[in-house]
C-alpha cells in the first residue's frame, strides 16, 4: 500500500496517525519523503542549544587539554582536576567563556543539520540503509561545519588560557583586523576531514544500535540514549587527532611554535607539527575530555531531539501505538 506522509502530515489527527503507525510500523513511516521539514528543523534546534550548552564546562577543558604549547599552559591532570583548577585560580565563569555565541548559533545550525540529515536520508533510500545513513551524515555536516567553523573559532580563542580577548565581539573584531577572514575558515577543511568521518560513524552507529534496542523506532527515552552515548563516544575516540590538529589551526597556538612566515594552513601540515613537536602523544592529548564531553553531549542532543519529535507527532511510543489495536 502506497502512502504519502505529506498529506499524512498536514490532514491527519493524532489518532489517525498512530491507525496508519499501526498499520505500516514505525520505522516505515519514518523512511517515507517529508516536506515537514519545520518540525525537523525546530527539534534539530533544540537538541543543538541543549547539547552544546549543558556541556559547555567540559568543551572548555577539551581544547585547554589538547593544547600543544610547551611550558606555558597550566598542566591539568584529568577532567576534575582541570574544572577545579579553572575555577579556583581564574573564575568559575571563565568555564563558560564564549558560550553565548555557540548558543546563538547552534539552534540554526543543528536546526539546518537534522533537516538535511533526515531529508538526504529518507530521498536516497526508503529502508534506511547504511548507504543513505552515510550520505545523509556528509552532506548535513558540510552545511552545520559551514555555519559553525567561525563560531569555534572564537569560541576556541576565548577558552584557550589567558585568552586575550575581552568577549565574542572583541575577540571577532581583532581577529579579523590582524588576520583577515581566512582565519575564521583556516580549520575548515579540517573540520570537515574530522567531522564527515566522525558524523558518518556517529550517524552509522547510532542507527545500528536503534536497529539492535528500539527495532521499530518508537520514541523510547533510554534506548535514544544508550544509543547517541555510544555513538557520540565512539565517534570522538577514533577522530580525536584530527580535532587536536583542528584546534591547534583555530587557536594560536601555532603563533608560539612557529615563526610568522612557517604558519601553518592544513591538515597535514598540523599534524606534521604537533608530531615534531610532542610526539605521536599529542594525538591524542584530551581524549579523555573528549570522549567525556561527547558521551553525555550526543545522548542529550539525540534524546531532545527525539522527545521534540514525539512532542510534535512524529514518534509514538510504543504503549500508544498498542492502544489502537
Amino acid at each position: 500500500m502506497a502512502y504519502d506522509l505529506a498529506s499524512i502530515d498536514a490532514t491527519a489527527s493524532q489518532a489517525e496517525k498512530r491507525a496508519t503507525l499501526e498499520n505500516m510500523g514505525e520505522a516505515e513511516y519514518e523512511s517515507l519523503p517529508t516536506n515537514n521539514l519545520a518540525s525537523h528543523m525546530l527539534a534539530g534546534a533544540g537538541a543543538g542549544i541543549m547539547e552544546h550548552t549543558v556541556m559547555y564546562p567540559v568543551d572548555c577543558v577539551k581544547t585547554r587539554m589538547m593544547s600543544i604549547r610547551p611550558q606555558t599552559d597550566p598542566h591539568y591532570r584529568g577532567l576534575v582536576q582541570a574544572v577545579t583548577k579553572i575555577a579556583t585560580t581564574e573564575s568559575p565563569r571563565t568555564l563558560f567563556r564564549g558560550m553565548s555565541v555557540v548558543a546563538i548559533a547552534a539552534g540554526p545550525a543543528h536546526a539546518l543539520y537534522f533537516a538535511v540529515y533526515e531529508t538526504v536520508k529518507t530521498t536516497v533510500s526508503r529502508n534506511n540503509s547504511v548507504i543513505s545513513q552515510g550520505v545523509a551524515g556528509v552532506c548535513s555536516t558540510l552545511i552545520h561545519d559551514g555555519f559553525m567553523n567561525p563560531v569555534d573559532v572564537v569560541k576556541q580563542r576565548l577558552q584557550m588560557y589567558h585568552s586575550p580577548y575581552k568577549g565574542a565581539i572583541d575577540c571577532i573584531m581583532k581577529v579579523y583586523k590582524s588576520e583577515g577572514m581566512q582565519a575564521f575558515y583556516r580549520s575548515y577543511t579540517t573540520q570537515l576531514s574530522m567531522n564527515i568521518p566522525f558524523q558518518v560513524l556517529h550517524f552509522i552507529t547510532y542507527e545500528a544500535l536503534q536497529d539492535l534496542i528500539n527495532k521499530d523506532r518508537h520514541y523510547s527515552p533510554l534506548s535514544h540514549v544508550i544509543s547517541g552515548a555510544g555513538a557520540g563516544g565512539l565517534a570522538a575516540a577514533v577522530t580525536n587527532p584530527l580535532d587536536v590538529a583542528k584546534t591547534f589551526l583555530n587557536t594560536e597556538q601555532q603563533a608560539k611554535v612557529l615563526s610568522k612566515q612557517h604558519r601553518i594552513r592544513g591538515i597535514i601540515g598540523a599534524m606534521r607539527t604537533i608530531y615534531r613537536t610532542v610526539g605521536v602523544k599529542g594525538y591524542f592529548k584530551g581524549v579523555t575530555a573528549r570522549v567525556t564531553f561527547q558521551v553525555p553531549s550526543t545522548a542529550i542532543c539525540w534524546s531532545v531531539y527525539e522527545l521534540f519529535k514525539y512532542l510534535l507527532g512524529l514518534k509514538t511510543t510504543k504503549q500508544s501505538s498498542d492502544t489502537v489495536l
